[in-house]
């Protein structure tokens, strides 16, 4: 199934997963494979002589045949309150043991409802949960739980029958918390969650707190954007540090490029055009910092970064024009395998609901942090929302055409290493060059 063919739900924010802030709260058995593996990012790989102790090694969740009462469940907590717009079972390499039918059932629950469940140990392969687990577990009354979607046949892991898509249109309430149900056993390769993390701002919460309002924890999320060849733009907005390239956004080589590169008589490449994505905020905010991160893309990081914003009211599917957008943070020039921190070089702060990341010519980032603060409406006395909105410049920002000599890059004054040196962290595998 080509990137054009696959259901529109699945370009919203992947909620489920590890690297999202998904977690396996509580899985009924993890004989073979512990529930965790159908969380991970990656496609799940099949290794025929890979063998644990307990069996034949595989890359998801896959419990023992079940020779007791019930059928096998887990308990999964997503990475904020969402929106479920829809799912993916993937049974990929489970061929003869994949699970044959699943429900999921979700409810909305409090953070503190986590300490309810007991603790994961990472060594939980061969082993099912102890009777005083089931117990704690079942405090949380999971099997009472809201079922969004009811029992569902699944197909056998090959390549043309691993997918099973299922669309949410009727429980569009926001949920914290699902249970995957397995009838009876067996194993799945991935299973993903796609929706609409909702950040609630009230009067309490928003103060003067920063946080990070690109985050997809905090409900920011990809509209659109130019290409995502090798690495999708909705990975820069993930709570996680960057594992590989992959785990990034990165686009094919501009077939634009010149056959020699060469440099202006502005010290720059001459290098044009661009690449573009588009985020939408999760609320409205006044912008205090900004921080460009290229870990892992040591040869193809962009030349230079741009950052624009700006406020959109009701409705975020049509098109922006470019004379919508305020510049926040002008041609940066990057770095590669590094850290940006960037704050007095801020041109605009908002407030803003929307922003532009440009990276020119082409290339790859690991992650864009966005940190800023809530920008709050007055409650006057009769009940109407009186905004403290100040006027946004209303600048048109020139964008480059392909026969424009480029201008000189800004200079990031603040710029911090990784964590790790390219000199001594192994440089991840990736299919693009």
């Amino acid at each position: 199934m080509t990137t054009a063919e696959l259901p529109e739900f699945t370009q919203c924010t992947e909620v489920a997963a590890l690297s999202s802030g998904g977690k396996i709260l509580f899985a009924s058995d993890d004989f073979f494979a512990a529930a965790e593996g159908m969380l991970k990012d990656t496609e799940p790989i099949f290794i025929p002589e890979k063998f644990t102790e307990y069996g034949k090694w595989m890359d998801g969740w896959e419990t023992r045949r079940k020779r007791i009462p019930g059928h096998d469940w887990s308990i999964i907590r997503l990475a904020g309150p969402t929106s479920i717009k829809g799912f993916l079972i993937d049974t990929a390499h489970f061929t003869g043991n994949y699970v044959p039918k699943i429900s999921i059932q979700a409810a909305t629950l409090p953070p503190s409802a986590d300490s309810l469940a007991p603790g994961r140990k990472p060594d939980v392969i061969g082993r099912a949960p102890s009777n005083r687990d089931f117990d704690k577990i079942a405090r949380l009354k999971s099997n009472e739980w809201n079922t969004i979607v009811p029992m569902t046949e699944l197909k056998p892991g090959y390549y043309d029958t691993r997918y099973t898509y299922i669309q949410n249109t009727e429980h569009l309430d926001k949920y914290t918390h699902l249970r995957l149900n397995l009838y009876p056993d067996g194993g799945i390769a991935r299973f993903r969650v796609y929706g609409d993390i909702e950040l609630d701002v009230t009067p309490e919460t928003i103060g003067n707190t920063i946080i990070d309002v690109i985050g997809m924890q905090n409900g920011g999320r990809c509209l659109s954007y130019s290409n995502a060849h090798y690495g999708h733009p909705k990975n820069l907005n993930k709570p996680s540090r960057g594992q590989c390239m992959a785990d990034g956004w990165e686009t094919a080589r501009r077939l634009d490029r010149p056959s020699i590169i060469e440099m202006t008589d502005k010290d720059v490449l001459n290098a044009p055009g661009s690449e573009y994505a588009i985020f939408r905020l999760g609320t409205t905010s006044t912008i205090v910092s900004v921080e460009i991160d290229t870990n892992h893309f040591k040869g193809n990081s962009p030349e230079y970064v741009t950052i624009e914003g700006t406020t959109r009211r009701g409705d975020f599917t049509t098109t922006f024009d470019d004379n919508d957008w305020t510049v926040i943070v002008d041609r940066i020039k990057v770095q590669p395998h590094k850290l940006h921190v960037i704050k007095k070089e801020l041109k605009n702060t908002g407030p803003f609901n929307c922003v532009r990341i440009t990276m020119a010519p082409d290339g790859g980032m690991s992650r864009v942090r966005i940190f800023g603060q809530v920008f709050a409406e007055k409650i006057q006395s009769n009940g109407t929302n009186e905004t403290n909105e100040p006027d946004q410049k209303n600048e048109q920002n020139e964008k480059n055409e392909t026969n424009e000599t480029p201008e000189a890059p800004a200079e990031i004054s603040e710029t911090t290493e990784t964590a790790q040196s390219g000199s001594d962290q192994k440089q991840e595998n990736s299919t693009s060059d």
